[in-house]
């Protein structure tokens, strides 16, 4: 199995799961669970069956391959799978309320479509079921045990997300933002669901908890290159690949590792605190931003940063390696080169 064969094999037994949970019970219930189904991709603005941009799907893909790395049926884990995806899902309906965004993956985000009041619902709804899904563990022979911890895991991921969410909204009213907290930030706002999807397939896949622990470590490193690398795309990547311009990120003064870092730094942060703290930015702005960046060297430094955390998911997953009887485990290091080296 390589990491195409990967995506081919397990994403349709997370899909598969997905609509099961996302199906109304009774026909009075059937719009709420639409205008779900319209952001998960399956429908169109009519609410019509439609095959919309579905994002990568990559935490359920993370949670099936450590299962089958241990040994386990992925199977098995395909509610957990389903649970972390929707869970996300959830808080990108919220993210796109809280932010005001108007669209997600070229289409209007579910706000702007059925209404603050009916998203606003329509994701917490995708919450709960989130956390129901892991209650379908059982019914797949997944023992009593490993399903309360699994649920566990799952409860302080949830607590994790919330806080890291809350930390980016707050750091918006904010320039004294330090590269501490910013890497706090990320831990619960991105990094809690990278780390929980391994750590949870390898849990069911029955693995020991040296096993287990290596497998959540795993997660955590390539969350934080996964996040870092989103940040140097945000400013820096193509945009012809990334469907963006750096002008984005900097008109909407998004507080990523680079700004927080020049922001900071001993010779421009003051000059660059001015800029932040001033008028909106237009886009005459842009070139003085980005040079301010690069005279605190802050790509360099975040490359850097992004090296340090492959490191920690290699070395985690070198660790899980002796408990390892599936060739997922290698597939489980193609995803990691995948996503960090990625250009979109």
């Amino acid at each position: 199995m390589n990491l195409s064969e990967a995506y081919a094999e397990l994403l349709p037994v997370v899909e598969a799961e997905m609509r099961a949970i996302l199906s109304a019970s009774e026909p009075i219930l059937a719009r709420h669970y639409d205008m779900m189904q319209y952001h998960m991709g399956w429908l169109d603005a009519d609410l019509r069956p439609a095959e919309a941009a579905t994002g990568k799907r990559l935490r359920p893909l993370l949670c099936l391959l450590a299962c089958a790395a241990v040994g386990g049926d992925p199977g098995r884990a395909a509610p957990a799978a389903a649970g972390l995806e929707l869970l996300h899902n959830f808080s990108l309906i919220h993210d796109d309320i809280e932010d005001d965004s108007p669209t997600r993956r070229h289409r209007p985000t579910l706000w702007k479509l059925f209404g603050m009041p009916m998203a606003c619902n329509a994701g917490d709804g995708m919450f709960s079921l989130a956390h129901g899904a892991f209650h379908r563990l059982g019914r797949h022979g997944v023992p009593a045990a490993a399903v309360l911890e699994a649920l566990r895991i799952f409860g302080e991921m949830c607590t994790a997300l919330t806080e890291g969410q809350f930390l980016d909204m707050a750091f918006e009213a904010r320039l004294d933002v330090t590269v501490d907290e910013y890497f706090a930030m990320i831990r619960g706002k991105t990094g809690a669901l990278f780390t929980a999807a391994p750590q949870l397939g390898a849990l069911i896949g029955g693995a020991p908890a040296d096993a287990v622990e290596a497998y959540r470590d795993f997660g955590a490193g390539l969350g934080r290159a996964f996040q870092l690398q989103d940040d140097l795309l945000g400013i820096w990547g193509d945009e012809a690949l990334t469907g963006k311009s750096a002008a984005s990120d900097i008109l909407s003064r998004k507080k990523s590792l680079p700004v927080v870092y020049a922001l900071g730094h001993p010779v421009v942060g003051e000059q660059l605190r001015r800029l932040y703290a001033g008028v909106p930015f237009d886009c005459a702005d842009l070139p003085l931003v980005l040079r301010l960046l690069d005279a605190a060297a802050a790509r360099g430094y975040v490359e850097a940063q992004v090296r340090e955390a492959i490191v920690e998911a290699q070395t985690a997953l070198a660790a899980a390696r002796p408990f390892a009887v599936s060739e997922a485990h290698q597939v489980l290091g193609e995803l990691l080169d995948s996503l960090v080296n990625r250009r979109s």
